[in-house]
């Protein structure tokens, strides 16, 4: 993140409820211009709820969202064509090639073709898709749709990107390529706003963390990063993450959302409860804590 900058994104109070139950609970999160920031969390934490409701695909009861500062309620048109996202599985035209796809959203957009062909060549070179462009999307692996779903999201160059889950089905090589994409949005200002489990990868793109849990953010993390080389200047905060790496976000993140579930069962105490120092123990794989019913699928 880039000092005080100002904020291309800003969700204030957000309350959804889904079949009668509670989603998210006033929720607040924003991010900042040339920042990329993470959302984390258990399923059913409102992960995809979020970014449903920041796109304006869904209706909260109640609060709001910024767009670069305006209500998206009553925001101009031409603002969403400033924002790329790709939210739960790529949208595509089944019977058309990737190359197809991709040009139809830069159209949908309004990216100049010519810009934009050629952002979206140098993306698809960037995560191994050059060969199959011209290929049916409906020939393709889900790994390589997913890649047709950033170039789409990316080619018409936005201020602002949301990606919900966005490395699903990449091999290696494209989880790279797409950590090169992400680090050109924020290098040009624009902004990032994405959803994830895997802690490590998480360390490697977010400039922030914020662990979302029975639909608040209940604890913001600031990531290390794999290595001084790969983020240059980054520190971290405070009773926050003392190693790099996945790992020790993975125990911050464990320590957060035990210590928010003793809260909720000792509301009577007097005392808070605040999320503990990594304790050096990796959680145990295949046990989670519990987190409730969910009211959506993430």
């Amino acid at each position: 993140m880039r000092g005080a900058a100002a904020s291309a994104l800003a969700v204030e109070g957000i309350r959804v409820d889904l079949r009668g139950k509670p989603v998210l609970r006033g929720l607040d999160l924003s991010v900042a211009e040339g920042e990329c920031r993470a959302v984390v969390g258990l399923n059913g934490a409102g992960k995809t709820t979020t970014l449903r409701v920041i796109l304006g695909m869904l209706r909260p009861e109640a609060g709001r969202v910024l767009l670069h500062g305006r209500d998206i309620t009553s925001s101009p048109r031409g603002l969403w064509r400033r924002v790329g996202h790709l939210v739960e599985t790529p949208l595509s035209y089944p019977e058309l090639t990737a190359r197809q796809n991709i040009e139809a959203s830069a159209r949908l957009h309004g990216a100049d073709p010519e810009r934009a062909g050629r952002a979206a060549s140098r993306m698809s070179e960037t995560l191994a898709l050059t060969d199959w462009l011209d290929t049916p999307v409906r020939r393709l692996s889900l790994g390589a749709r997913q890649k047709v779903g950033l170039v789409g999201a990316l080619a018409h160059e936005p201020s602002l990107v949301v990606l919900d889950e966005p490395t699903n089905g990449l091999d290696p090589l494209a989880v790279v390529g797409f950590r090169e994409l992400l680090r050109e949005v924020t290098q040009r200002g624009g902004s990032v706003l994405v959803t994830g489990h895997h802690f490590d990868e998480l360390t490697r793109i977010a400039d922030r963390v914020d662990v979302l849990h029975r639909g608040r953010v209940i604890d913001t993390l600031t990531p290390g990063g794999p290595s001084g080389a790969d983020r240059p200047g980054k520190s971290c905060e405070p009773g926050r993450l003392s190693e790099p790496g996945g790992a020790d976000l993975e125990r911050v993140f464990f320590d957060a959302v035990l210590a928010a579930d003793r809260a909720a069962l000792e509301p009577d105490s007097g005392r808070p409860v605040r999320a503990g120092r990594p304790t050096g123990r990796s959680a145990p794989r295949g046990r989670l804590p519990r987190a409730g019913r969910p009211g959506e699928r993430r």
